[in-house]
């Protein structure tokens, strides 16, 4: 029995479901991390995100079960893995889909639009983008803005325009990086994604210098705009720079020498260095903007 439950929990993703944190990133810079209330409101939405992200993950291994028996890691997911029946799967996204529409009658109208605009969008990924070059990596890169759209839509709070195109730039970054792990990784990648066909390791590395870059700055811009100095009272936010800067460039490193980052999840829990990083970096910023 437990055997059975700790696949489905593996094909739901649960340790995936840590990227949902974007949901969080407006209510702390919105000044509100220790409003019970909303904190309620985005803890309820962290989880409708939750499930709806395990559905999309459901519906992409169905449809990707055969590929993913060619790939190193992947052909030990359940349904490629065979733990788990593609019916027993198809039962799972039905209920899975009960649970977001449960969701979508009750929470912020403009919230539910965001989780349906990220399941239809990661489905034309999974049936079409996903094998065409940049769109892919853009599709994948939505995800994360949407979550963060989302955490802003649920509480109605401003979101500021340097902290989305932060946002942008660091998906962006995260999905090119994957990619980028996929071809140097193993050698047959393409048989198991075809639109890595039309990647090169000097293109991916271009791009990933363009996207960290542009993290770097804009997130470095928004913490010495004037809204966001006003907002906090102070000028320190801009030091926090160094923490991201680090993070950037350990990311890279794990990535290129290393061959990691895949799985953004498991790279984040594993390393020692990024894990001091980030907890310095949301130390930093939690102290300069509450206290």
């Amino acid at each position: 029995m437990f055997s059975k439950l700790k696949n489905y929990f593996r094909l739901l993703r649960i340790t995936n479901w840590l990227k949902n944190i974007f949901v969080f990133v407006p209510l702390v810079f919105s000044k509100h991390l220790f409003d019970i209330n909303y904190i309620y409101d985005v803890l309820i939405g962290f989880f409708a995100f939750s499930f709806t992200s395990s559905f999309v993950y459901v519906f992409n291994d169905i449809f990707d079960a055969e590929r993913d028996r060619l790939h190193p890691l992947k052909k030990d997911r359940p349904i490629a893995s065979g733990t788990i029946s593609k019916p027993h799967a198809v039962i799972t996204l039905a209920l899975l889909l009960i649970i977001i529409g449960f969701f979508s009658i009750y929470l912020q109208k403009n919230f539910v639009l965001t989780l349906w605009a990220y399941i239809v969008i990661n489905i034309v990924y999974t049936l079409y983008f996903k094998k065409i070059v940049i769109a892919d990596i853009f599709c994948i890169a939505a995800g994360f803005l949407l979550r963060v759209i989302a955490g802003a839509f649920i509480i109605l709070v401003y979101l500021s325009n340097w902290l989305i195109l932060t946002t942008i730039f660091l998906s962006l970054f995260l999905a090119v990086m994957k990619r980028r792990v996929e071809i140097a990784s193993n050698p047959s990648a393409s048989d198991q994604r075809v639109v890595l066909k039309d990647y090169s390791l000097n293109f991916i590395d271009l791009i990933a210098a363009i996207t960290a870059t542009c993290v770097i700055l804009s997130y470095a811009l928004y913490t010495v705009a004037e809204r966001t100095i006003k907002a906090f009272g102070s000028e320190e936010l801009v030091f926090t720079t160094l923490f991201v800067i680090f993070g950037i460039f350990r990311y890279m490193f794990l990535a290129i020498k290393k061959n990691r980052g895949e799985n953004v999840v498991e790279l984040l829990l594993t390393d020692l260095p990024m894990l001091i990083n980030i907890f310095l970096f949301i130390t930093a910023a939690l102290y300069i903007i509450y206290f």
